[in-house]
């Protein structure tokens, strides 16, 4: 349904979800640790995560993910039927409360 919000942790979905839209996998720069990745973004180019988002690898994005026990919220269209790129990264007690 159009607007409508989805939950998921299977990393297949989320990959396709995010290159199906031209994004890739990112950590925001300033919140990086001893090279480990820090907050995780999905870095749609020509967006504003230009001057504050570094591509990683899928591999470092879901041992981050996976490390940190999240869920992806996502929407596939908006309510006027357009491609979506609408996502959250919450815990999985949020995902669960909603």
């Amino acid at each position: 349904m159009a607007g409508e919000s989805r939950t998921t942790r299977d990393h297949d979905t989320i990959r396709r979800w995010a290159e199906e839209r031209g994004g890739y996998p990112a950590t925001v720069e300033r919140t990086e640790r001893g090279g480990e990745p820090g907050v995780l973004r999905i870095d749609f180019p020509g967006y504003s995560g230009e001057e504050s988002l570094e591509r990683i690898s899928w591999e470092e994005f879901f041992r981050k993910f996976d490390e940190k026990n999240l869920v992806f919220l996502y929407q596939d269209e908006t309510r006027e039927g357009e491609q979506s790129r609408f996502y959250k990264f919450v815990s999985e007690e949020t995902a669960k409360a909603s």
